[in-house]
């Protein structure tokens, strides 16, 4: 149950992230803004290797139950 909240979460995480960097590239061409976009793209490209990282270790721990 908990494994199932923490990639919940952070599957919201990533979409949060993903969101933040469209809503900023849209707003304004600042070099500011550009920055912010590239750090938002950054975080969530992080998350997403975390995330993959954190499923292959629960899989072969067996904190996550293979299906055959």
């Amino acid at each position: 149950m908990l494994a199932k909240i923490l990639i919940l979460s952070t599957l919201a995480l990533i979409l949060v992230s993903l969101f933040s960097a469209l809503a900023m590239l849209f707003k304004n061409d600042d070099p500011d803004k550009r920055k912010r976009v590239v750090q938002a793209l950054t975080i969530r490209i992080s998350l997403s290797i975390g995330l993959f990282i954190a499923l292959i270790a629960s899989f072969y721990l067996g904190l996550i139950p293979g299906r055959g």
